[in-house]
């Protein structure tokens, strides 16, 4: 029990019932006394527990910077090895689904998806030469079903003028600015497919009043004056594989320079009869008179008469189909490259 200054009397000195209590408490522990070794034990087990309580702190502090490091660490590994499961799993279903198939379309061997992880035998040379044969039997299946299609490689022989008949022009009406456009159309008449290698050479020819050194031709090219009705060149093949009956385009612009000329007839009522008439004969010669004037044909509107032949030639050199524009005497011929027929 403990006593503060307020338990003394008032002498200074304790009373006579809290002394004898006093005395009673030392008699009972007058006689124990600690066993031997303890004060030894204390003094090295209070470090020893004190050295315990700073490894804990430690351990602690150490497991915490541990976790707070190898947590994103877990984290990025586990969903890289997610994905890789994934792709593992994919991979290891369609080789499942090759062992069940008993075979692959390839001819090549099929692997089980057990544990084994062997390589199946391989089949007999028969049934590996029927698999090819599907697959081979499979693709040229798809390719004759098909209408003309751009080839890297040709699978058939060139196109002889015989194979491609006899091709087709057509041209439409002139535009607001006088443009013609046109098309040549050609098809494989035989029964064998041949392979297209180019879109031949168009030309035009001057006719009637058209002025020869006025006319010419060009490829189309994109952006040029022609692109309002010709396609673009990006749409164009190198070379087509024309399957029997199968057709190809090659479309041209007719893009007019230059009217044709006005040619007013003569007024002079008689030629001089001292002028000898010129005895050379031909379209738009002298008419033998002093005047100097061509003979020339007109159309109703006082126009001379003139057109070109626009013909294309196939590639190798035949055949040809021509088509005529009228009312054009001075222009460019665009044309394009090989088109597949629409």
């Amino acid at each position: 029990m403990n006593h503060g200054p307020d338990d003394l009397s008032s002498t200074g000195e304790f009373d006579s019932d809290e002394l004898a209590l006093r005395r009673l408490l030392h008699q009972a522990v007058q006689e124990m006394e600690p066993r031997d070794g303890t004060l030894d034990h204390l003094r090295k087990a209070v470090p020893a527990r004190r050295a315990r309580k700073r490894q804990a702190v430690v351990g602690m502090a150490a497991a915490a910077l541990f976790i707070g490091t190898a947590i994103p660490a877990v984290v990025h590994v586990s969903s890289t090895g997610t994905s890789a499961n994934t792709s593992n799993a994919g991979h290891a279903s369609q080789m499942q689904g090759g062992a069940g198939q008993g075979k692959q379309e390839d001819g090549g061997e099929a692997t089980s998806g057990g544990s084994s992880g062997k390589t199946e035998d391989k089949g007999k040379g028969e049934s590996q030469g029927t698999d090819k044969g599907k697959s081979a039997g499979a693709s040229t299946g798809a390719t004759s079903g098909t209408d003309p299609s751009a080839t890297t490689a040709a699978s058939a022989p060139v196109c002889t003028a015989a194979q491609l008949g006899t091709p087709t022009a057509s041209t439409a009406v002139p535009d607001a600015s006088g443009t013609v456009y046109g098309t040549f159309h050609v098809t494989n008449a035989s029964t064998a497919a041949c392979t297209v290698t180019g879109p031949g050479i168009v030309t035009p020819t001057a006719q009637g009043a058209a002025d020869a050194s006025k006319i010419s031709s060009a490829r189309h090219v994109s952006g040029d004056v022609a692109s309002a009705g010709l396609p673009d060149p990006s749409q164009e093949v190198s070379q087509l594989l024309l399957q029997p009956g199968s057709s190809y385009d090659v479309k041209f612009a007719w893009v007019p320079s230059e009217t044709c000329p006005t040619t007013e007839p003569s007024t002079d009522p008689s030629p001089d009869p001292t002028t000898s008439p010129d005895t050379s004969t031909s379209e738009g010669s002298s008419t033998g008179g002093d005047t100097g004037t061509s003979t020339q044909l007109l159309t109703e509107d006082g126009t001379a008469d003139g057109s070109v032949l626009v013909t294309n030639t196939a590639e190798g050199g035949g055949p040809s189909v021509s088509t005529t524009v009228s009312n054009a005497c001075a222009g460019v011929v665009y044309w394009t490259g090989l088109l597949t027929s629409s």
